[in-house]
């Protein structure tokens, strides 16, 4: 008879081994969980240590049909009303749906607390995997949760090395072929516009401009920061580069994001600067607005459904190893979009 080697996977802790590990009853465990304050301090804190020591996530559903993880996957997005996550969002289910499994999507609305929370929702649920584009910030508590066995990946943000995958676009090249693209087109006072600068595709975009104005004598670059990337701000800087001289003001721009361009253009024209005969302009994201605004927007655009599509390939991959799992992170290009705010005016 041949005895295999192999070790049996770990099932997930339930609310029996707290119990036996507190030294309780299962009732009591209950009890800490639904109504702490009916309980002992001493006890309490007896109950939460095992909690911890085990990694136990309390989940009635998952407890009553006594199963381990299910075949759901949790897409968590930093904002929804940008449609770039939209087209992030049906790469991953074109993917999941490809292997069997269906996708939960949440919206943290650039927000730390709902990203916790929805975090812990699917843990609580037992996602199979989630693929996250985090709030850019902190992330020890995906680290706490993938230590206790849910596998995440990044999308729109790297993996860290021999921790975790991620799936990003190359940004400081985004900045460098829209900033390339106006010194093309003749424009040599070009201004970067967008904020804040906390954000790491905002700083990796301004480097990419910076680099294209670098290697060409007789550029220069203006760097205006705005505290979000969002229509509003776009109108406000609109109005102040509207009401500047002529000649000092920038004759092309390259702003962080589609909206703030958008806003951008809004105020111009309607303070009777031309665009883009006096102003030429670059957004970035390609969001879904842009090529049906009354003048359709340049932009670089950034490829949402096949980062999806990765995305969700190396979750499964992780999901489905029965050893070492290879962490990596993949880049992909973005490509330029030429319309109208860009193209086509006559300087002077």
């Amino acid at each position: 008879m041949t005895v295999s080697s192999s070790t049996p996977p770990r099932r997930a802790p339930l609310m029996s081994d707290v119990a036996k590990l507190a030294g309780v009853s299962i009732g009591t465990v209950s009890n800490v969980l639904n109504s702490p304050a009916a309980v002992r301090a001493s006890t309490r804190e007896k109950v939460l240590d095992a909690i911890s020591t085990l990694g136990f996530v309390p989940n009635s559903t998952a407890r009553s049909l006594a199963v381990g993880r299910g075949t759901a996957i949790g897409f968590i997005a930093v904002d929804l009303g940008n449609s770039y996550f939209l087209d992030i969002s049906r790469g991953i289910e074109q993917e999941a749906d490809a292997g069997g499994r269906r996708v939960l999507l949440a919206n943290s609305d650039v927000d730390l607390g709902k990203q916790t929370a929805h975090l812990e929702l699917f843990e609580q649920a037992r996602a199979a995997g989630i693929v996250l584009a985090p709030f850019d910030g902190p992330l020890d508590e995906v680290r706490a949760l993938r230590r206790r066995g849910t596998q995440v990946v990044y999308v729109n943000w790297p993996g860290v090395e021999g921790e975790s995958c991620g799936v990003v676009v190359d940004e400081v090249l985004g900045g460098e072929l829209s900033a390339r693209h106006l010194i093309e087109q003749g424009r040599t006072r070009l201004a970067f516009i967008g904020g804040p600068f906390s954000l790491t595709a905002v700083r990796d975009r301004f480097e990419g401009a910076s680099r294209a104005v670098r290697a060409v004598p007789g550029v220069t670059l203006e760097l205006i920061t705005t505290p979000k990337l969002t229509v509003p701000p776009g109108i406000a800087v609109g109005r102040e580069l509207a009401g500047r001289d002529a000649h000092s003001r920038p004759d092309g721009i390259v702003s962080a994001s589609d909206a703030l361009a958008a806003g951008i253009v809004q105020s111009l024209v309607v303070e009777g600067v031309r665009v883009p005969e006096d102003i030429a302009i670059v957004g970035y994201d390609d969001n879904h607005f842009a090529d049906s605004t009354l003048l359709p927007l340049s932009t670089v655009g950034q490829p949402g459904v096949e980062m999806g599509h990765r995305a969700m390939r190396l979750l499964a991959e992780e999901i489905g190893a029965s050893g070492e799992h290879l962490h990596q992170t993949v880049t992909l290009s973005p490509r330029l979009i030429v319309r109208a705010s860009s193209s086509g005016g006559a300087l002077g």
